[in-house]
């Protein structure tokens, strides 16, 4: 019966993927029981959502493996990544690449290290820094969901980032997921000129995306 109900729960993913193996399987169907069991202690997700997990966490997170095909070595980079997504989701899609998850709030961390452990990632590293204080390191994507305003996640991230080109589909730079009216947030980032947007409901045809976005702005 428990199973059952997980499988369940994991329906919304599985309608749109369907080339998971065991492994990945397994991890998504973890995802519930340990996020359930860590939002008890620590609030990472919001009370409301924590029956959507799989919808409005999860496969929000995987609009961008939709738009971008990480290739393996890829190095990936999680602004604010708060309890793990979308980096967590990612890891779990992409096991060749490779995930730094940052975030300034230590506790949230701590349930990032908790998942990532029980579930077995080994792709994932997660730290307790701003990613504007990383150093001696670059990457080829970051990655972020309701961070900050877009001019400045640009700006923290860009000097991290290397050009070049692992993913078919997009050259380096940092994918965004975004809500709302964006135009004067893009607007006022400096960056118009070179963002590309997609409706995440027209990727996922979930009445729950509406008015959200990815974002995408190249390293050049």
């Amino acid at each position: 019966m428990h199973t059952s109900k997980k499988q369940t729960a994991l329906d919304i993913i599985l309608k749109y993927f369907a080339d998971f193996n065991d492994t990945q399987l397994q991890q998504l169907q973890q995802l519930e029981e340990l996020y359930k069991h860590w939002n008890e202690q620590i609030n990472v997700i919001s009370r409301k959502d924590i029956d959507s997990l799989y919808e409005r966490h999860v496969l929000h997170s995987l609009s961008i493996a939709v738009l971008c095909n990480f290739e393996p070595g890829t190095q990936v980079v999680d602004i604010g990544t708060g309890g793990g997504f979308p980096g967590i989701p990612l890891a779990i899609f992409f096991p060749e690449v490779n995930f730094l998850l940052t975030d300034s709030i230590g506790k949230k961390i701590k349930v990032v290290n908790e998942v990532a452990n029980a579930i077995g990632l080994k792709n994932v590293t997660a730290v307790h820094s701003r990613v504007e204080d990383i150093k001696g390191r670059t990457f080829d994507y970051a990655v972020s969901r309701a961070v900050a305003p877009l001019g400045d996640l640009w700006r923290w991230v860009n000097p991290l980032l290397r050009p070049g080109q692992m993913s078919e589909e997009l050259p380096n730079g940092l994918i965004c997921l975004k809500g709302g009216d964006l135009d004067k947030e893009i607007t006022e980032s400096g960056l118009k000129e070179i963002v590309q947007a997609w409706e995440v409901d027209n990727i996922f045809d979930e009445e729950s995306f509406r008015e959200k976005y990815v974002i995408y702005v190249p390293k050049k």
